[in-house]
């Protein structure tokens, strides 16, 4: 809730209830109903609204506890409770789930309407929460067809909830119910934009992070392994002779290869690293914290892998199952060279296994890739030439 003292006139307590006069009431109970209205609006964080208006209730009426119990998505149990008073209540199992089956509580879930309770003596329903509660309304929280839960206020004097005081119960529970619904709304609003944001960096094809996706990951290993002076290595992974498969057996299966060498790259990623389709048929894996001789390494138990899954390549004039050709660089990065230096000499690398006969690994310039100090540019381009 507010500060009280950002809006002393609407916010303070005024007298208390017991040296009211009947006008004094029905203004305390107005500005009961606009504080929480006001609050509902601005509030953002759903449990300290609740846990606001609770408090509110206590402090402003003669209401030792207050309390809103909500449900759980089937309206079939009581799942969190936030209450707020001066008298303590009994330990009840809300966190497991407490059934609308039993209770005054749950007679209120179950028939959506509130229950007034003059006596609790007299109530078959009624579970006590602390002996000196004599009276209770409860009110059904529901915005349009959806049941929310139930707003409890429990008073050890019967004869304030009387009709007035019960209206604006009424309202608090509408007001709570708004609250609680926009508030689901706006987690799933966050959920689908994260689910978004989770599409928007996958490849549709593979399942695997896309490009965009690497090229974000990329700049954050290099910053943060700078900072850290450790490596980072990188596999440029190619299918040989893809044009010639897709035209063999068609687009289909080739779709199905590239899905199936995705699937054989993760198995060789680790935690932290990252496997991402870098475009058409070339694959990459992000190694942080690897060095050359490892990278290379799996390198080549990958391209084992690949060959050992003997998917079949009656076009291929390397053999008659898919192969691979892995470009492989790594370095310490620097601050003052763009992480894209990695990607140039692995595509290098990649190159040069291309024009050595396919089906093989290559790792950049032994020089280069121990550290990336004092470069400042991209290395040489090679003249552009079909890799197949």
């Amino acid at each position: 809730m507010s500060n009280e003292a950002d809006n002393p006139a609407t916010e303070a307590p005024g007298l208390p209830w017991d040296v009211q006069d009947a006008p004094a009431r029905r203004a305390t109970l107005t500005r009961i109903l606009v504080r929480i209205a006001r609050e509902a609006l601005q509030g953002d964080d759903l449990e300290s609204l609740l846990q606001g208006i609770c408090n509110c209730l206590v402090v402003e009426l003669p209401v030792p506890i207050a309390s809103i119990i909500l449900l759980d998505e089937p309206a079939t149990h009581f799942v969190r409770e936030v209450w707020a008073g001066e008298l303590m209540l009994d330990p009840q199992p809300i966190a497991t789930g407490w059934p609308v089956t039993r209770g005054a509580s749950g007679r209120c879930a179950r028939l959506g309407t509130p229950q007034l309770i003059l006596d609790v003596d007299d109530d078959p329903d009624y579970i006590a929460g602390h002996p000196e509660v004599r009276s209770e309304y409860l009110v059904p929280i529901r915005h349009r067809q959806r049941l929310h839960g139930v707003l409890n206020i429990e008073c050890t004097r019967p004869e304030f909830l009387d009709a007035e005081a019960c209206a604006v119960f009424d309202a608090v529970a509408d007001v709570v119910a708004g609250a609680i619904h926009f508030a689901r709304i706006a987690d799933e609003l966050t959920e689908a934009n994260h689910k978004l944001e989770r599409l928007s960096m996958s490849d549709g094809l593979t399942g695997i992070a896309n490009r965009r996706r690497f090229d974000r990951q990329l700049e954050a290993d290099w910053a943060r392994l700078a900072r850290e002076r450790r490596p980072l290595a990188l596999l440029i992974v190619d299918a040989d002779a893809f044009k010639p498969l897709n035209d063999a057996l068609g687009h289909l299966r080739g779709d199905e290869c590239l899905r199936e060498l995705a699937h054989l790259c993760g198995r060789f990623a680790g935690d932290g690293d990252l496997v991402a389709r870098f475009g058409g048929e070339e694959l990459v894996l992000l190694l942080p914290g690897c060095e050359l001789a490892r990278a290379c390494a799996i390198a080549e138990s990958l391209r084992l892998a690949v060959a050992d899954a003997a998917m079949p390549h009656p076009a291929s004039p390397v053999a008659p199952h898919v192969t691979v050709s892995i470009g492989v660089s790594a370095c310490v990065p620097q601050a003052n060279v763009p992480p894209e230096w990695l990607v140039a000499t692995a595509d290098r690398a990649m190159y040069a296994a291309k024009q050595g006969g396919r089906n093989q690994v290559r790792a950049a310039d032994e020089g280069v890739a121990a550290s990336a100090a004092g470069l400042s540019q991209e290395p040489p381009r090679e003249a552009a030439a079909p890799r197949r």
